[in-house]
């Protein structure tokens, strides 16, 4: 019987079904159901449970209550139940429920499985990359998911700076791989309380990243070697002023006990001298006893002033000299342990591995630029410093060259500049941007072999190639709705980020994958021109008559949807595939 006779199942979720098929083919669901969970299953697996809430993400959900409340529940959609391997999908209540009693053990081994499905797609574009000799692109960055400020029901959740302003919720730290398929291909998510900053994050994103790539660069341990030898002067002038200030306090303490001690028998004769004057109605004048006795008392008691305050001032110095070796100790003590694991990590590191990290100003310290050109990559960022800017601006004269870098940008530069509190020297660049009136400067910092201060434009428009984190920062919370928090247990809040990262990343793979299981028919659907937004808000949510049969799997798309005549067809077995390039 021809596949136009057949009939099937009706669904208000088209692409939902269609992303049901490839996470058959990819072993998604298969993988999931493995997951050991130590809630019970009733009527609803809670595997089945963690699914739905998979593809309420994939549906773009604002609200958890929207997989049984929207204007097309998904909980009665048997079509896309069915395509995912359910019988059917539980009530929003019961998801709620699964989620909030999640352990963090049962959220990282579903977390676990959704990298175990990332990895032949990221290990394929490690490798194109591999194979074209292109470095590794990596941005991070830290994103704010605020809930109302006054919530008490959010665990852990703390004030912090979150869309330009002091908010209650959490910070994700994101780190995402350009990629030469997919453009964008997230690595990782870390949660955080909300008070999280950036400046703290820096090592973790990295070594977040890396543990996903299972790779890293070649760390620069000769740099880091010499960094400890030149903090060992440093130590030297430290304890040496130290043992000195710790012998001149001696002194100090003896010489009060001194004058203390001296100041005691000229009052006690003073007391007697002003009895005996009262005693025979004797008047004080200035050179009288009397008077020469109190003047000594008064020249005693301010050279013990004196000495008081010169014994204050040396224990403070002392203080101030004890606390600064401390601190350069620990520094010691860090460096000397990073430089052990860093010499450990270059016994297995692939030495041809070329890579770069780029930040915002929030991760643009000077010891976080040291510590990634430590770790062997290619650093641009920009300052967080407004008195570096300050310094520059004032360095600018007539005579200073600026260049045209973008519409309403210009930038002036200084290579290998060494800095006061920057362990290496930097590239630095001064950039100037006019908004109407206003002229607003900032600097871009640069650590690495590339030659950027020679071609001022390139630099400009490779550091904004930060945008593609941006951008995808944006699609979280403006298609999957990353920044809706739909569940108030931390583990379950740790793998809604997760989700609408693997869900973000899932759509396109599974583009490319529909792409080659389609075959030409009439009427066929163009799906080369549907972008995530469109696949999520439009296609998700479409009607269609879902049809398989010996002929292979079919969408005939309904007439009152936005795909009105248009079919999608597969191949009669969908079978597992490796990544594969763009179609």
């Amino acid at each position: 019987m021809s596949a136009e006779k057949t009939s099937g199942m009706r669904t208000q979720h088209a692409f939902l079904v269609a992303w049901g098929w490839f996470a058959e083919a990819s072993g998604l669901i298969e993988k999931i159901e493995t997951v050991s969970m130590h809630q019970k299953t009733y009527q609803h697996s809670p595997q089945g449970k963690v699914l739905e809430f998979l593809v309420g993400t994939l549906a773009g959900m604002k609200h958890l209550q929207e997989l049984s409340l929207a204007a097309h529940p998904l909980d009665r959609d048997e079509a896309v139940a069915q395509a995912w391997g359910q019988s059917g999908w539980a009530d929003y209540s019961g998801v709620s429920r699964t989620l909030r009693a999640m352990s963090w053990e049962e959220a990282q081994a579903i977390v676990r499985v959704l990298e175990e499905i990332s990895q032949p797609y990221l290990e394929a574009e490690l490798q194109r990359l591999g194979c074209s000799g292109s470095r590794l692109q990596l941005d991070g960055d830290l994103t704010g998911l605020p809930v109302s400020n006054t919530s008490r029901t959010f665990p852990q959740a703390a004030f912090g700076f979150m869309d330009d302003e002091i908010r209650l919720g959490y910070q994700a730290a994101v780190v995402s791989l350009t990629s030469p398929t997919y453009g964008r291909f997230w690595l990782s998510v870390t949660h955080h309380p909300g008070d999280t900053v950036s400046s703290t994050q820096a090592e973790g994103l990295v070594l977040e990243a890396e543990r996903r790539l299972g790779q890293r660069p070649q760390r620069r341990t000769a740099l880091l070697r010499q960094r400890i030898q030149d903090l060992e002067p440093h130590l030297q002038q430290t304890q040496q002023r130290l043992a000195a200030q710790q012998n001149a306090l001696q002194p100090a303490q003896l010489g009060l006990a001194e004058t203390q001690q001296q100041v005691h028998d000229p009052q006690t004769r003073l007391q007697e001298l002003e009895a005996h004057y009262r005693a025979r109605g004797r008047k004080e004048r200035p050179t009288s006893q009397l008077a020469l006795a109190r003047q000594h008392c008064q020249t005693l008691v301010c050279r013990c002033q004196r000495r008081e305050n010169s014994l204050h001032l040396a224990q403070q110095r002392l203080l101030k000299t004890q606390t600064q070796l401390r601190i350069e100790q620990a520094k010691a003590v860090v460096l000397q342990d990073r430089l052990n694991r860093f010499s450990q990590d270059n016994l297995t590191n692939q030495p041809t591995l070329e890579a770069e990290f780029r930040l915002d100003a929030g991760f643009g310290a000077y010891e976080n630029v040291a510590l990634l050109a430590e770790m062997g990559y290619e650093v641009y960022t920009k300052s967080p410093s407004q008195g570096l800017t300050d310094s520059l601006k004032r360095q600018v004269t007539d005579a200073t060259l600026f260049t045209r870098v973008g519409a309403n940008a210009e930038m002036t530069a200084w290579a290998q500049q060494a800095l006061l509190h920057s362990p290496y020297p930097l590239d630095l660049a001064l950039e100037r941007f006019y908004t109407g009136s206003t002229l607003k400067h900032s600097t871009l910092l640069h650590y690495g072999s590339d030659l950027v201060t020679q071609d001022l434009p390139a630099w400009f428009n490779h550091y904004n190639g930060r945008q593609l984190i941006e951008a995808g920062i944006k699609e979280g919370k403006q298609v999957f709705y990353l920044h809706k928090i739909k569940v108030r247990s931390e583990p379950a809040i740790y793998l809604q980020e997760c989700c609408v990262l693997f869900a973000a990343n899932f759509i396109r793979w599974a583009l490319p994958w529909l792409i080659q299981q389609a075959q030409p028919v009439r009427h066929a659907l163009d799906m080369r021109t549907l972008g995530i937004k469109r696949q999520v808000q439009v296609a998700a949510h479409v009607s269609a008559l879902v049809i398989r049969n010996s002929e292979g799997r079919f969408l005939r798309f309904s007439k009152q949807s936005a795909f009105a005549g248009k079919v999608l067809r597969l191949k009669v077995a969908v079978t597992s595939q490796l990544p594969a390039g763009n179609p």
